[in-house]
């Protein structure tokens, strides 16, 4: 068999996410039969000494202090995108008009209008074979795409409820350090747009219908925080004495929402969730069947089938099964898999795409979507929760 071609990577960004998608770009032609070879060709980082560490531990062939030499590299064929929002349209906007495939993280953008923008310019690519995605990796969980499969099986029925929740509590210390997640001007939002977009995105994609108005309340409970202090993960913490800055974002965001088709849909996201991890979590109940998805069990999809005995409840599917998605090229059964995997089966969809010269998806016309329903959460929540057409 002939090698497969080389797709050489250019990463922007190198901390949470940055090292989440290098061990993807690792992990992925190792356990999949690609059809392009990815190659770690160079990540950018502002500060020399700490780009240049993070290649090596992470993987990466070379280091750039300077997003825009990764783009005028002849030997870079994708840009990933891994840095706050504010910095989204610049570099994904540049990377599409050089020629250069582009994965970004999510929220697309930090506005709607640099939204736009950016998928103004991906529908400009596209016609050149220049393609582009947005990074929902939650879509490639395992028990989320076969909630996905069983949705379009028509098993669920009219879909007349959707409950999503993203709860974290990273930030009930009240001394938690400031962080640029904690600053509009760098993450577009807080909870909001941090978690609420993924959420978002998962409901919108599973249920196959768009959210089409809101009602919204934003809250920021601890409106000052510690300049400085020990950062640990997302927070950490930060001195009593010290300077403080003020939270310019939402700590918790809430609303109600209708969907095209008629359903109605309760959405909460908070990162004030006392002794929640990481509980990313969809219901959608039809008027033939239920399913129910918790990240914290995410090897686990529930599913309730309505034609059975009424007292038998929801039983558990464990999403592990050579035949559910993705799963058949890591372990045997039983074997979970965990958080890191979602960004390998990205990888895994965005390099194949890529190959069959397809449209990846999420693209990002539907991140686009999501940026939508964010504006109208904020803009009901600024106007007392008035209803609000997205």
């Amino acid at each position: 068999m002939p090698e497969p071609q080389t797709l050489s990577v250019g990463m922007v960004g190198y901390a949470f996410m940055g090292a989440a998608h290098s061990h993807a770009w690792r992990t992925a032609p190792r356990f999949f039969d690609l059809p392009l070879a990815p190659r770690m060709a160079a990540i950018a980082g502002r500060d020399a000494e700490r780009v240049s560490a993070a290649a090596d531990k992470l993987g990466w062939e070379s280091a750039e202090t300077d997003w825009h030499r990764l783009i005028e590299r002849d030997d870079i064929d994708l840009i990933d995108i891994c840095v706050p929002g504010n910095l989204h349209a610049e570099i994904a906007i540049a990377a599409l008009e050089a020629g250069k495939h582009v994965l970004c993280e999510k929220p697309l953008a930090n506005t709607v209008e640099e939204a736009e923008r950016m998928t103004a310019a991906a529908e400009a690519a596209k016609a050149q074979g220049t393609l582009a995605m947005c990074g929902f990796s939650y879509r490639r969980t395992p028990a989320l795409s076969l909630a996905k499969r069983i949705v379009e099986s028509g098993a669920l029925g009219q879909i007349r409820h959707v409950r999503a929740q993203y709860l974290q509590d990273w930030l009930t210390d009240e001394n938690a350090p400031l962080t640029w997640r904690l600053d509009k001007s760098k993450s577009g939002s807080g909870s909001l747009g941090d978690i609420g977009a993924h959420i978002i995105d998962a409901a919108q994609w599973i249920s196959g219908a768009n959210v089409i108005g809101v009602s919204a309340t934003l809250e920021t409970f601890v409106k000052e925080r510690p300049v400085g202090g020990e950062f640990v993960g997302l927070g950490g913490h930060g001195g009593t004495d010290g300077p403080r800055g003020p939270v310019t974002v939402d700590d918790a965001a809430l609303f109600t929402a209708r969907f095209e088709g008629g359903a109605v849909g309760v959405f909460e996201a908070t990162r004030f969730a006392t002794g929640r991890k990481n509980a990313m979590r969809l219901e959608l109940n039809g008027s033939k069947a239920a399913l129910a998805f918790d990240f914290e069990d995410m090897n686990s999809l529930w599913f309730y089938d309505a034609a059975e005995e009424p007292n038998a409840g929801f039983r558990r599917i464990q999403v592990t099964e050579a035949d559910h998605p993705y799963t058949g090229n890591w372990w045997p059964v039983g074997h979970g898999l965990g958080y890191e995997h979602v960004f390998t089966h990205q990888v895994v969809d965005l390099v194949e795409a890529i190959a069959n010269r397809e449209q990846p998806t999420p693209s990002f016309a539907d991140a686009l979507g999501v940026q939508r329903v964010l504006a109208a959460v904020e803009a009901s929540a600024a106007d007392d929760s008035r209803w609000t057409a997205v």
